[in-house]
């Protein structure tokens, strides 16, 4: 079976909004976009790199995938690049339409959550959500995410789109690894205590 792992960068307050750059999601008048590229160091780049390696496909949601199809395709100063573009990518989305236009990238047919508890059973490596919010908190709801892998940065502000939204999901975690960087963030992972693989 394949695992779901999510990999979110949070700020303390739990925000996730646009942590990349500063016109990445403008979305509430949200001016702190790139927020997180201050906190980059070596022990994140080793962590982001060994997720990477147990990747066998990338699942995201529609904003996010097309957000990344913008920019990241065009980047060719750093070693993300090759591995986004030539990752498998699963989109759920109810509004895009076949043929997508990133390479390697196949739309989810039907609901979300049914085409990833049918992907969960296939033999693979990660299936791994990169960003995707309100896809995370739809896998919550049912069971469906084995890990949620979460860079919680050193940083407070107060406003912005948050993963554990009001009304979310409710779940029970287990810490199963962390470490801190040399910028104090720190990479935790957590598994629910309950998957629908478990049950």
């Amino acid at each position: 079976m394949s695992r779901v792992v999510a990999f979110i960068h949070l700020t303390l307050d739990g925000v996730m909004q646009a942590p990349g750059r500063p016109d990445e999601d403008r979305r509430g008048r949200f001016e702190h976009g790139g927020w997180a590229g201050a906190y980059n160091d070596g022990v994140m780049a080793k962590a982001v790199g060994e997720s990477m390696g147990n990747t066998g496909a990338l699942l995201l949601g529609r904003r996010t995938y097309e957000d990344f199809y913008q920019v990241w395709p065009k980047r060719t100063d750093n070693p993300f690049t090759p591995v986004l573009n030539n990752s498998l990518k699963y989109v759920a989305s109810r509004t895009l339409k076949e043929p997508l236009p990133w390479m390697n990238s196949k739309l989810l047919a039907g609901n979300a959550e049914d085409s990833v508890a049918r992907l969960r059973k296939e033999p693979g490596k990660d299936i791994v959500i990169l960003g995707s919010g309100l896809l995370v908190q739809s896998l919550l709801r049912r069971n469906l995410v084995d890990e949620l892998m979460l860079t919680i940065n050193p940083l407070v502000l107060g406003t912005g789109r948050r993963l554990f939204a009001e009304g979310g999901p409710s779940v029970t975690l287990r810490l199963v690894d962390s470490k801190t960087t040399s910028t104090g963030v720190i990479i935790a992972r957590y598994q629910p205590a309950q998957t629908s693989a478990t049950k």
